[in-house]
């Protein structure tokens, strides 16, 4: 298939998870992409990994190190991204990060940590890929990666909720000024998935007394889905594709559940 072939996209947190897995995916429906990710080393290795999938499917590969609640790195990345490419057509800002403490322990240097790479590095994701857009004078897409714990709270991730609550509003914000410049801005709701994230997520509710053993964590929040099982990354592409894609483009200012019908709202 080649529902995004030719277009140029970016995706940040694309070192491991959900992000290498939209990026992967995207390249085999021919698109150009640039893995983008904090951790260079890593980012770098998943770039030189997919060159052959890019060639098979039509596509380049590239990659980026950057830190998004840098504005001058996320510049960097784009201008690298639309040196590579020749241009930039979607950016996913998918970057993210959880430490859960439980609510009457949540520090200040927790809730900014969190809300500085989970609020404002999409905020700046959007405002930069925007401007790239308008200055290529060309249609552009931008799709946030929201949760499941942006739809309602829980105890001992509470500034993780409040973060992804943020990504929706910015969504919605952004759709609504970004429209007269014929980008869209939509986002997505992945629930409980089997990621590296989720591993940490499972050793950090342990270390807080929140969970008893390995695993518990997952169990309990997965008994809730009406899919009955856990998520892979693999679950969440055909959607974030689907975002990518000429066929979303009447959506704007909507987020897609992926949750295995874990949240019905």
């Amino acid at each position: 298939m080649t529902r995004v072939s030719g277009r140029s996209c970016i995706v940040t947190g694309a070192a491991q998870g959900i992000g290498r897995a939209i990026g992967e995916a995207l390249l085999e429906e021919g698109a150009d992409v640039c893995f983008a990710d904090i951790n260079e080393e890593k980012v770098a290795a998943v770039s030189e990994a997919n060159q052959a999938r890019a060639s098979r499917y039509g596509g380049k590969v590239t990659y980026a190190a950057v830190d998004v609640t840098n504005r001058a790195q996320v510049r960097a990345m784009i201008d690298h991204a639309v040196a590579e490419f020749g241009k930039l057509d979607v950016k996913f800002n998918n970057a993210g990060v959880n430490k859960p403490m439980n609510f009457l322990d949540v520090t200040e240097d927790n809730w900014r940590f969190i809300m500085d790479v989970n609020g404002l590095g999409c905020l700046i994701g959007m405002q930069e890929a925007a401007k790239q857009f308008i200055r290529q004078g060309t249609p552009g897409k931008i799709i946030n990666t929201a949760s499941v714990a942006s739809r309602q709270g829980f105890d001992n991730v509470a500034p993780y909720c409040a973060s992804k609550w943020g990504v929706v509003s910015l969504t919605q914000s952004g759709a609504r000024d970004l429209a007269k410049h014929n980008i869209t801005v939509t986002g997505f709701a992945p629930g409980v998935v089997a990621t590296e994230m989720w591993e940490q997520v499972d050793k950090d509710l342990m270390e807080i007394g929140a969970a008893e053993r390995p695993g518990q964590a997952m169990e309990e929040f997965s008994s809730e889905i009406l899919k009955g099982r856990v998520a892979t990354p693999h679950d969440i592409t055909g959607t974030t594709t689907f975002l990518a894609s000429k066929d979303s483009d009447y959506m704007t200012g909507q987020i897609v559940m992926i949750d295995g019908g874990m949240t019905l709202v």
